[in-house]
């Protein structure tokens, strides 16, 4: 995802987080082609209503803001239809810090071939 988008994007996902308190963010980060969430979300809200909710707001903020996108997506969402969902358990400091890695690439590596 493009900088420029990214900063539209998070406006939106903000934006839905303050009207849904119920929703509270706890990390984000794009790829070129995927979002990483990680979410708090309250007992009586299924994970489907708040994905739901984040990609139908965030698709129509992004295609009002951005005429090209507007154009790719014709008549459709932005996003794929589906999602990945896990719960988080005691794991949570390593998914935090594997969503923020998202978007960096791994350094290239010169290797040493030896040969006896």
């Amino acid at each position: 995802m493009k900088p420029y988008v990214k900063e539209a994007f998070l406006e939106a996902i903000f934006a839905v987080l303050k009207k849904y308190p119920k929703l509270h963010l706890i990390a984000v980060n794009t790829d070129q082609d995927h979002v990483h969430l990680q979410l708090e979300i309250a007992p009586d809200i299924s994970v489907a209503s708040a994905v739901k909710l984040l990609k139908g707001y965030s698709s129509i903020f992004l295609k009002k803001k951005f005429g090209f996108i507007r154009k790719i997506y014709l008549d459709e969402g932005v996003w794929s239809v589906g999602y990945f969902s896990s719960t988080i358990g005691m794991n949570e400091d390593l998914i935090r810090r594997y969503i923020a890695y998202q978007g960096k690439r791994d350094k290239p590596r010169t290797l040493r071939l030896e040969f006896s």
